[in-house]
């Protein structure tokens, strides 16, 4: 549904994102773009991407980015240079994409998951320190919707026992915690450039950011099968290259992604304007009139917010009512995400079971996810908030 906006029979149409919205404004400068790496005949691994690499790296706050294929990617590749492996545990949340989860184990590595904090739907820090052992190698947080996990507790966990991080930043480059960006606190950051990004590329793209030596020129070789110089191969690496045409997009986009953020922002907080003007905000569900209403996301003290989506919960499980109305009624929606990870049948093996995490089992049963983009109009959201108030008055 990347359509733009459209009228029929009176009703507002609004999709989840609007692609063609962003694009538009931007099409003259993407085209040069494009037609300049054409020229070049620089295809991988050429000029654009050297430049993208300093752009982010100076954007996110450290000393190296090194772009590879896609976001899954990124995240295989800061295992691998942590040496992760069989035997090795990786501590994370259940609650995220699958790619978090099997990055792990294509490496024969354990992914030990813990539950969330119910408020951001982030990893839970002290349920991570539960959950440590003399075989955890890493955690990976995943800075889940836009917003960063409470890094600052997090550290502390990892620095006690000396384990590294892998931040999964890829829905939230751009946020920050105590005014650090994501990507910029653990050994190793993970971003996406998947097209539905707040940064998103025309294609699979992704980046990898470090403050390391070493682990920088590692990741520069595992990306390129290991090796530093053609055909000299020091590791066993995969092909994982981030081509020079979605990294000259890339370059494009990223002149404006603060621009976007700042209006996903104030969406957002009209957003809970206006859902408060429709008597619908409320967090607990304890009666009929209170199942009416819904929990609007919640942006923790000391952290920005970006907005990658814009989850809600519908309480007394009638998500998937509400969503059916809403699709009926033009309004876009998604659900991030269905069943969490523990609960997937590939990871039976694991051995958790439905309440092992409950605070995850509950968000996945009740979150959707609303139109946020950057081009949203005033008048779409307002059209969201009332087919939802109805939507839930017909839900009951």
């Amino acid at each position: 549904m990347m359509v733009r906006e459209v009228r029929r029979m009176g009703e507002i149409k609004v999709p989840l994102i609007d692609l063609d919205a962003q694009h538009a404004l931007l099409r003259e400068e993407l085209m040069t773009a494009i037609a300049r790496v054409v020229a070049s005949q620089r295809f991988i691994l050429g000029p654009e991407v050297c430049a993208l690499e300093e752009e982010i790296a100076r954007y996110v706050g450290t000393k190296y980015a090194i772009g590879c294929a896609s976001g899954s990617d990124a995240l295989l590749l800061a295992l691998m240079a942590l040496e992760i492996g069989p035997g090795d545990e990786v501590i994370t949340t259940p609650y995220t994409f699958f790619a978090t989860a099997s990055a792990i184990v294509r490496l024969g590595a354990r992914p030990v998951f813990v539950d969330i904090d119910p408020q951001t739907y982030n990893i839970n820090p002290r349920a991570i320190e539960q959950a440590i052992c003399a075989r955890t190698r890493a955690i990976i947080p995943v800075h889940l919707f836009g917003q960063c996990a409470d890094m600052r507790a997090i550290q502390k966990i990892c620095a006690r026992h000396s384990i590294p991080i892998i931040e999964d930043a890829a829905q939230a480059i751009g946020a920050e915690d105590d005014g650090r960006r994501a990507g910029s606190m653990g050994a190793i950051g993970c971003f996406s450039f998947y097209p539905t990004k707040n940064l998103g590329a025309m294609g699979d793209g992704g980046m990898l950011t470090t403050n390391d030596d070493a682990l920088a020129q590692r990741l520069r070789m595992l990306r390129a099968h290991g090796a530093e110089n053609r055909y000299y191969h020091r590791y066993v690496g995969i092909n994982s290259r981030l081509d020079e045409l979605q990294a000259a997009i890339l370059r494009v986009k990223l002149k404006h992604l603060d621009d976007w953020a700042a209006a996903r922002r104030r969406n957002a907080v009209r957003y809970a304007h206006l859902f408060a003007e429709a008597g619908l905000t409320n967090s607990q569900a304890n009666s009929r009139q209170e199942r009416a209403k819904v929990a609007l996301p919640q942006e923790r003290e000391g952290a920005r917010h970006v907005f990658n989506q814009y989850v809600v919960r519908v309480h007394g499980d009638r998500r998937d009512a509400v969503r059916a109305r809403l699709a009926e009624r033009g309004v876009a929606s998604e659900v991030y995400y269905p069943v969490p990870l523990h609960l997937q049948e590939c990871f039976a093996y694991l051995g958790y079971r439905e309440g092992s995490f409950p605070e995850a089992e509950r968000a996945a049963r009740a979150s959707l996810a609303l139109p946020i983009y950057a081009e949203l109009t005033e008048e779409q959201q307002r059209h969201v908030v009332q087919t939802v108030r109805r939507a839930l008055a017909e839900a009951l």
